[in-house]
């Protein structure tokens, strides 16, 4: 008992003079900054989900088809030339989300709807496989919606793996950036 009183009376004062608060010393000398980080996401620049006018037909590289534009305004050069521009079609409900390029058997024929982008712009256009001169309708009711990824660093060397955002699906890349789908 009585080492069990000693023990008791030590840890007592050491809490007693460990709780005191005496005057706090100078700081001290700053370390130096770290590496820089990865390029962040801020400056990913995403649309809501939007309609485009009705389409019209148009030859592109002797190809025949429909196309429509949507509006981008914040696509630059910089970011045609480095970044990476997505764009996803839905049947205007915001679900059944498609990655473009879209290929099916719409209309009876294998097509595909694509996405040609310029700058504060980007095209739709759906053309037929067959290039038959005939088209597979672009209706207006389709809703579009880009995200434009800014370019970062250049990697370093060819061993640095660099994600693939056009690979990802709708839900992967909205994960990602914290958008809403």
């Amino acid at each position: 008992m009585k080492t069990f009183k000693t023990i008791f009376t030590i840890l007592l004062a050491a809490f007693t003079i460990i709780s005191c608060s005496g005057d706090d010393g100078a700081d001290g000398t700053n370390g130096t900054d770290g590496t820089p980080g990865e390029t962040g996401t801020a400056n990913v620049i995403y649309s809501g989900w939007i309609n485009a006018p009705a389409a019209t037909p148009e030859t592109i590289d002797g190809t025949s088809g429909l196309s429509t534009s949507i509006a981008a305004p914040q696509l630059t050069a910089d970011i045609m030339a480095k970044g990476t521009i997505l764009v996803y079609m839905s049947f205007g409900s915001g679900t059944n989300i498609y990655t473009l390029p879209y290929t099916s058997t719409a209309g009876g024929a294998t097509n595909t709807i694509t996405a040609i982008a310029s700058l504060k712009s980007i095209k739709l256009f759906r053309f037929k496989h067959a290039n038959d001169g005939t088209t597979v309708a672009l209706p207006s009711t389709l809703s579009w919606r880009y995200i434009l990824i800014p370019g970062g660093v250049q990697a370093a060397t060819s061993k640095t793996a660099q994600l693939d955002y056009s690979k990802m699906s709708y839900e992967e890349v909205c994960a990602r950036f914290n958008i809403q789908p």
